[in-house]
């Protein structure tokens, strides 16, 4: 009798995940950007949720929470009820520097989601102003190597990947370059570009029309790879600082607890929308190289980033918040 109360328990809970998979979703889905509209974030979550939706019937509305980084968004899904009806997208910043910025963080990256997949990476570009006087990494290196704490670099704030990655550059190639700290992009851009500032490093989209309008120097690209946006753009890695590889990275996630299935079934159709023709060129246009991961992929991926970038933090001594 025992054993076959068990097997019926084991029967039921096989019903239901079959249930779930095959009911899900049956109302709208929301998806969580926890940045301002228009940026990265926003026009990721919103390129998803339009392939999501012509794939499985419902609406996946965008909900924009910005904040801290990307931490209130973030926190706001970790919060929320297990049932594949709330999913966000994170990203380098809130998933993998967060824990290594913040004393006291309201969620566990690792912990309170349940990985679906990595979406996109974005690469970044090291930029200098004409002025400083360099067509390549070396001559770039010797000069800043040459005069250190002379040059300075523009940074959108501490935990971005503008500040992260030049500090990653400044460690593994020994360099001492003074970061100026701007409220966002446009305005570090803009003094880039007057010259109050030697150098940066920035998204395509932002400064790639700089570089074709020869207002700016492209000396190299951060991912160990060249890209596909500038194929002709060597990389860190290959001029002389082995091993460089960064970039900004955006994942979907679950909250922790949401049915395997419904997971799984997630995963099947990004995957499917990920791979349409148009949906890459569409992401293409905006600086973004499809990177699918799988769920288990993820984990290991985000675990790795947070390691690196805690070490980084770490040894550039910037001070948790």
């Amino acid at each position: 009798m025992k054993a076959f109360r068990i097997l019926a328990a084991v029967a039921a809970i096989a019903t239901s995940v079959a249930a779930n998979a095959d009911t899900w979703p049956s109302r709208p889905v929301k998806i969580i950007a926890p940045a301002p509209p228009g940026g990265p974030y926003d026009y990721v979550a919103r390129a998803l949720a339009d392939g999501l939706q012509r794939s499985l019937g419902q609406p996946f509305v965008v909900e924009n929470r910005a904040g801290a980084g990307g931490t209130i968004g973030v926190d706001a899904a970790a919060k929320s009820a297990p049932d594949g009806y709330t999913l966000v997208v994170g990203s380098t910043g809130p998933m993998s520097v967060a824990p290594g910025m913040f004393r006291k963080l309201r969620y566990d990256p690792e912990k309170d989601f349940a990985p679906v997949a990595r979406l996109v990476k974005m690469p970044g570009y090291l930029v200098v102003h004409p002025s400083l006087g360099v067509d390549n990494v070396k001559d770039f290196l010797a000069k800043v190597r040459a005069d250190p704490g002379k040059f300075s670099y523009a940074s959108t704030g501490n935990g971005f990947s503008q500040h992260t990655n030049m500090e990653l550059l400044k460690n593994m190639a020994n360099l001492f370059v003074v970061p100026i700290t701007y409220r966002g992009s446009g305005p570090a851009v803009t003094d880039l570009l007057g010259g109050q500032v030697q150098m940066m490093m920035e998204l395509g989209p932002v400064v790639i029309p700089h570089v074709k309008a020869g207002r700016l120097k492209v000396l190299a690209a951060s991912t160990a790879a060249r890209t596909e946006a500038m194929p002709e753009v060597p990389t860190l890695n290959e001029s002389g600082v082995k091993g460089f590889d960064a970039y900004t990275w955006f994942a979907l996630y679950a909250p922790a607890g949401t049915p395997v299935d419904i997971v799984q079934k997630l995963h099947a159709e990004t995957a499917k929308v990920l791979n349409q023709p148009e949906l890459k060129s569409r992401l293409a246009s905006q600086g973004a190289e499809v990177a699918l991961t799988t769920p288990v992929e993820l984990a290991a991926f985000q675990a790795a980033e947070t390691k690196k970038w805690t070490s980084v933090i770490h040894r550039a001594g910037i001070l948790p918040e």
